[in-house]
């Protein structure tokens, strides 16, 4: 009889046997798992031994055991002996011990396990150990024992380990398990988590098994990417183990509970990373309360730490824990103090909304469409700038921000009132702590408190020397990885926001007032399933796991959390970008306007017209979402410049060009010459094409080349802006307007070119300033044409232009 089961099914498998006298168990991945992604990552952590050095090793003495002696199971010393073959027995049971040491700190016992085996006990059952492994028996219940406790060792009657048999399960070993025991097949069940060795190899046998299925394809595939995101962020430095992956097993029993997508998205990519930022923070507060005294209050700053503080509260100690808001907008209100913080505000912030800024810079509502109103954003800009620059509108703007300081003190007091002495800790998502470098020391001096900021992400964009430390940042990681890590926070905070809307002031005794929220109810509505599959990770994790001793948490998790929140930031899953694909990101700063938070027909665009470079200077909320549908390579590759700083430029990114004849005109003037096109993306060219002062026409001979073709777009813009990096290409763009000679449109995007004279007629737009432009024409070869005349490159026909000019 065989049959698979879910993991969180295991306390009640015996239900299904009455007859079973014995419980088999695979031991790796059954009994013990790791808290790495493969066995192999263990091998990073042996002191002297690289992991390629010890996996050849394994790999020789397998073969010379089956070369030599016939056998494809061999022992740890086997091992050993072929990777330090010079060294003395006492180094080599050193360097063993070492192995078995590294193993169990990150082994652990899984709980589903250990309570199917104490109810096994409890029926009178014997319980065994059947495992593949180059362990022997004593040296496997040594690693059982020290990974997961005494308590579990000794529910365990009997071990039976390939090595000692030189045959795995799959080669025959359970005939040798059977003989030992002495028992009749159909008494014994058998589970294991590999079907080839626990199911095929054993079920022959005339013994009942079942399969323990771990994960769902998708869960392997997450699991997968989270392996190579680790590879990426944490290069081996030979202080742990490669891939760790902790939350592997509440994965594995929480997940098929829920059908739920978006519930199962929250479980599977928040829950790891919050949870881990929830241990961290537990130890910061301690270490704040033993420095500087007093109560520690966790402030968690509303919206963005809504999650956090659920996450808090399912911790169990929640006496001094907080919502309190303060945005970016009230924290900057109330920070100008001289006329100093006006002006570098205001020249800092130069280029956001016009109208924007001016709020920010508290001018009454009234006022804003005399100072800004009926201008370019660039002439608004720079006149709200010199506006700032007069005595009496600084004055209004240091009164106003005074009393603004006053209502934002009172709502501290209304939501905290601390002690003198006492410590604030802010509690944020991140990643720059704006709100507490605009308020710490208005806080400080006010209410005689020490202030701290505990982030998620902490990435500071300069140093105000101020108390903050980040879970994730420069303390652990590179400036890089770091970066890479808050490129595309947006989705982070749409995942642990709430519903209620930004403050933007306060009333005298410290009120919050609150700008309407308009998110759609559909948005909040999903966002609360994804935070209820979060919290539902917090409380499976504690329960999940039975080891000895408690592992390096703070360390062991940071990387856990680094690993899954870089992986849904640039290799979302499909069935996640599906739970999300509506959500709308909230700008925050005094206005209602709200952006999507991906947009795919956006990536689309920028990488046929610009290639991978196109993703260099993409200044989007969530790019990595946007490249749904166009493989691995772009999101891998997104991730590597960002990870690396790598310093590539457009030619880079391309190795595939073609020469298209195009012919210029004016009145007076006909010129052929060669336009190389260069490739983009999905089978695209770009031909671009420079104009300078707009006084040519362009004709593109696609006749020449193509019979079919598409086009993608026919648009003018600035060169600057086609080179930049920096902002999209699309900003100051001009549309052209084409016209067809020999070429028909048979549908939209899709040309036929009737013969070899076929070409596209492009006149330039007017000119407005004196900046050069260039054509830029994106197209995608179909049909190449066959039969090319002895004269392809010779010019349209003089007459065919002149009435196209015309």
């Amino acid at each position: 009889m065989t049959e698979a089961i879910q993991p969180h099914m295991l306390p009640s498998a015996l239900d299904g046997f009455p007859d079973v006298r014995v419980l088999s168990l695979d031991c790796f991945d059954t009994l013990i798992w790791r808290d790495t992604h493969a066995p192999k990552d263990i091998f990073s952590r042996l002191p002297g031994v690289s992991l390629p050095q010890r996996t050849f090793a394994e790999e020789q003495a397998r073969k010379s055991a089956m070369l030599g002696k016939n056998r494809n199971e061999v022992s740890i010393g086997e091992i050993y002996a072929l990777l330090m073959p010079n060294a003395s027995p006492a180094e080599r049971r050193e360097a063993i011990e070492a192995e078995i040491a590294a193993e169990a700190r990150h082994c652990f016992a899984f709980a589903p396990t250990v309570e199917l085996m104490r109810e096994a006990k409890s029926r009178g059952m014997q319980v065994v150990i059947v495992s593949d492994t180059y362990f022997d028996s004593s040296q496997l219940r040594d690693l059982i024992a020290r990974a997961a406790g005494e308590e579990v060792a000794g529910l365990i009657d009997r071990l039976f380990c390939s090595s000692s048999f030189g045959k795995a399960k799959a080669g025959g070993l359970y005939g040798e398990v059977l003989r030992k025991l002495k028992a009749k097949p159909e008494e014994i069940l058998h589970i294991g988590d590999n079907p080839h060795a626990d199911v095929a190899g054993v079920a022959p046998f005339g013994v009942n098994t079942l399969h323990l299925r771990q994960f769902s394809e998708q869960t392997e595939q997450r699991l997968r990417l989270e392996s190579a995101v680790s590879a990426m962020i944490h290069p081996d430095d030979g202080d742990d183990a490669a891939a760790l992956q902790p939350y592997r097993a509440t994965l594995a029993a929480a997940e098929p509970g829920g059908d739920d997508a978006a519930e199962n998205l929250g479980l599977t990519a928040l829950g790891p990373v919050l949870f881990g930022f929830e241990n961290w923070l537990q130890a910061e507060a301690d270490a704040l309360r033993e420095r500087h005294g007093g109560t520690v209050h966790w402030l968690f700053l509303m919206r963005d730490g809504h999650l956090p503080k659920l996450v808090h509260e399912v911790s169990g100690d929640c006496d001094h824990s907080h919502a309190i808001e303060i945005s970016r907008f009230t924290a900057t209100a109330s920070s100008f103090t001289c006329d100093r913080d006006i002006q570098s505000y205001a020249e800092l912030e130069l280029g956001i909304r016009p109208e924007t800024l001016a709020r920010q810079l508290l001018i009454p509502e009234a006022e804003i469409a005399s100072v800004v109103g009926g201008m370019s954003p660039l002439d608004a800009s720079y006149a709200l700038l010199g506006e700032m620059r007069k005595g009496q509108r600084r004055k209004q703007t240091l009164r106003a921000s005074r009393a603004y300081a006053s209502r934002l003190v009172a709502h501290v007091r209304r939501v905290v009132n601390p002690a003198e002495g006492d410590v604030l800790m802010f509690v944020d998502l991140g990643y720059n702590g704006t709100v507490q470098n605009r308020i710490d020391a208005l806080l400080a001096d006010a209410l005689k408190v020490h202030v701290a900021g505990r982030y998620l992400l902490l990435r500071e964009t300069d140093c105000p020397g101020l108390d903050k430390r980040g879970f994730l940042g420069t303390d652990n990681y590179d400036v890089y990885t770091v970066e890479a890590m808050c490129a595309n926070v947006a989705v982070l905070e749409q995942l642990c926001t709430t519903t209620m809307g930004s403050v933007i002031d306060y009333t005298e005794d410290g009120e919050p007032i609150r700008r309407g929220s308009d998110i759609k109810d559909r948005q909040s509505e999903v966002r609360d399933r994804i935070q209820a599959g979060c919290l539902r990770y917090m409380r499976e994790q504690r329960d999940i796991v039975v080891r000895a001793e408690a592992a390096d948490d703070v360390s062991l998790w940071r990387k856990a959390a680094a690993t899954a929140l870089t992986r849904l930031m640039y290799l979302p899953l499909e069935q996640e970008l599906a739970v999300i694909e509506r959500f709308e990101h909230d700008v925050n700063l005094g206005t209602d306007r709200k952006v999507a938070l991906f947009d795919p027909d956006e990536a689309r665009r920028g990488l046929r017209r610009r290639g991978l470079f196109y993703m260099k200077g993409a200044n989007r909320m969530y790019l990595p979402a946007e490249l749904k549908g166009h493989g691995l390579g772009p999101k891998l590759t997104l991730f590597a410049h960002k990870r690396f700083g790598l310093p590539f430029s457009f030619g880079d990114f391309s190795d595939s060009r073609i020469s298209l004849p195009v012919v210029f005109a004016d009145q007076d003037d006909v010129a052929m010459r060669e336009v190389t096109a260069t490739a983009t993306h999905d089978g695209y060219f770009l031909a671009a094409i420079p104009v300078g002062d707009c006084r040519y026409s362009a004709a593109l001979q696609f006749g020449a080349l193509f019979e079919w073709l598409q086009i993608d777009s026919v648009r003018f813009l600035p060169v600057e802006d086609f080179m930049s990096e920096l902002r999209s290409s699309s900003d100051n763009e001009i549309p052209a307007e084409p016209l067809l000679e020999n070429m028909e449109q048979v549908a939209p995007y899709l040309f036929h070119c009737a013969n070899e004279t076929s070409f596209m007629m492009v006149h330039p737009p007017r000119r407005e300033d004196d900046r050069p432009l260039m054509l830029a024409v994106v197209f995608r070869p179909l049909v190449e044409r066959i039969e090319t005349p002895a004269q392809v490159h010779a010019p349209v026909p003089v007459a065919a232009l002149a009435e196209a000019r015309a």
